[in-house]
C-alpha cells in the first residue's frame, strides 16, 4: 500500500485525466494511504492478544490479501480509464465490480473475527482493552456503511440497464461540486463521510488513550497539577476512554443520519446542529464526571 501510494502520487502529478469529477489517480492514492493506517493499527491490536494469536494471524492475513486484491482492481480500472466502483457498463466491468464486492465482504468478515478476538482478550490495562475493543467495533460499523453505497439510486432504478448502479452521494449524482482533497459532495449527502470517520476510529481512539497516558506520565514529573494527577488513576483513564468512545460513536451515527437525509457535511440543518450540540454537552458532562468521580 505504501508503494501504491507513491505510484498514485506520481499519477496525480503526471496524469491529467478526470474521472467522476476528480483526478483519476485520487481514489487509489486515498485508498492506499487509508489502508496503510488501517493495517498498521490492526497489526498493533493483534499484537495485544494474549491468546488466539493463530486465529488473529489468519484473520489479519485474509484482510491483507483482500485489501491487496481490492486495490489491484481499482488500479486496473484507473489504468483502463474507467470507473471501478458501481461500474456495470460492460461484462468485464461488471465482473471487476462483483469481485471487488466479494473482497469487501471477506475483508469485513476478517475484521469481525479480529473484533471478536479482542472482545475475549484479557488485556491488563482496562482502559486500553476497552479502547481497542470499542474502536474495532466502530470501525466495523464504519466499514458497513459501504454496503449502503451499492444500492441503486431512484434515478438508476428509473433507467433500464443503467451502466452505473450505486453511488456515494445521496440526493445528488456523483461527480458534482465537492470539497477539496476529500472529494465529498457539497450539494447533497455523501456516505463516504461516515464511512471514513467510522473506519478511522481504529487510529483516533487509541491516540486519545495514548495522549491520556502521556499526560498521566507528565503528572508524575509535575505533581503540582492536580488535574493531570487524576489521569494517573487507571479508573479515571478507563472512564475517559469510555466517554471518548461513546462520543465518537454518537458522531458516527449523526454523520450517517445526515448523509442519508441527503445533507452535505458543510451544510447542516437545525436537526443536525441540535444533535451535534447534544453530543458536545453530554460529552463535556461525562468528561467532567469522569475526572471528578472515581470508579468503584
Amino acid at each position: 500500500m505504501g508503494a501504491l501510494a507513491l505510484v498514485s502520487a506520481v499519477g496525480l502529478a503526471v496524469d491529467d485525466r478526470i474521472l467522476v469529477g476528480v483526478p483519476i489517480w485520487a481514489k487509489p492514492f486515498k485508498f492506499s494511504v487509508s489502508f496503510v493506517a488501517y493495517s498498521l493499527s490492526l497489526a498493533w491490536m493483534l499484537s495485544l492478544l494474549p491468546r488466539g494469536r493463530r486465529a488473529g494471524w489468519w484473520a489479519g492475513t485474509v484482510i491483507a490479501v483482500a485489501s491487496a486484491v481490492e486495490m489491484a482492481l481499482i488500479t486496473l480500472q484507473v489504468v483502463r480509464g474507467t470507473q471501478s466502483h458501481f461500474n456495470r457498463a460492460t461484462p468485464f466491468d461488471d465482473t471487476v465490480f462483483q469481485i471487488m464486492g466479494g473482497t469487501v465482504v471477506v475483508l469485513w468478515l476478517g475484521a469481525l473475527v479480529v473484533s471478536l478476538l479482542l472482545l475475549r482478550a484479557r488485556i491488563l490495562d482496562r482502559a486500553m482493552a476497552w479502547t481497542v475493543r470499542l474502536s474495532s467495533l466502530i470501525a466495523l460499523a464504519g466499514a458497513a456503511v459501504g454496503f449502503l453505497m451499492v444500492r441503486p439510486t431512484p434515478e438508476q432504478l428509473a433507467t433500464d440497464d443503467s451502466p452505473i448502479v450505486g453511488a456515494h452521494g445521496v440526493g445528488v449524482p456523483d461527480g458534482g461540486p465537492s470539497m477539496p482533497v476529500t472529494g465529498w459532495a457539497t450539494t447533497g449527502g455523501d456516505l463516504r463521510v461516515a464511512h471514513f470517520f467510522g473506519m478511522h476510529a481504529l487510529q483516533l481512539l487509541p491516540l486519545v488513550l495514548l495522549v491520556l497516558a502521556a499526560l498521566a506520565a507528565r503528572s508524575v514529573r509535575h505533581p503540582r497539577f492536580p488535574l493531570l494527577a487524576r489521569l494517573a488513576d487507571e479508573r479515571v483513564r478507563l472512564r475517559l476512554a469510555l466517554t471518548a468512545s461513546a462520543v465518537y460513536a454518537a458522531v458516527f451515527v449523526l454523520l450517517t443520519w445526515q448523509a442519508l437525509r441527503g445533507q452535505a457535511l458543510s451544510a447542516p440543518d437545525g436537526a443536525t446542529l441540535a444533535g451535534a450540540g447534544a453530543i458536545v454537552l453530554l460529552g463535556a458532562a461525562a468528561t467532567t464526571l469522569s475526572l471528578r468521580t472515581p470508579l468503584p
